[in-house]
């Protein structure tokens, strides 16, 4: 599949790439990681993520958060 293929709005990953990196789909000629736009081909081929691996990613930065608050916080 290729990025002009997804909908705005969808989750994708692009093969080859360090899989933790996920991408969406903010318009025709950008996606946003880390709330980060940046400009991406219309032929790149993407792989869209199913609504349980965007739940997983989300699970898992949110465990990496509250580590990551936990290790900073002075008890």
């Amino acid at each position: 599949m290729t990025f002009s293929q997804l909908r705005t709005g969808d989750y994708f990953r692009i093969p080859g790439m360090i899989s933790g990196y996920v991408y969406r789909k903010a318009n025709d000629s950008q996606c946003s990681i880390n709330c980060v736009l940046q400009p991406i081909r219309s032929e790149t081929e993407v792989r869209r993520l199913t609504p349980t691996e965007v739940i997983n990613h989300f699970a898992q930065e949110h465990q990496e958060f509250r580590q990551f608050k936990d290790a900073v916080i002075i008890h």
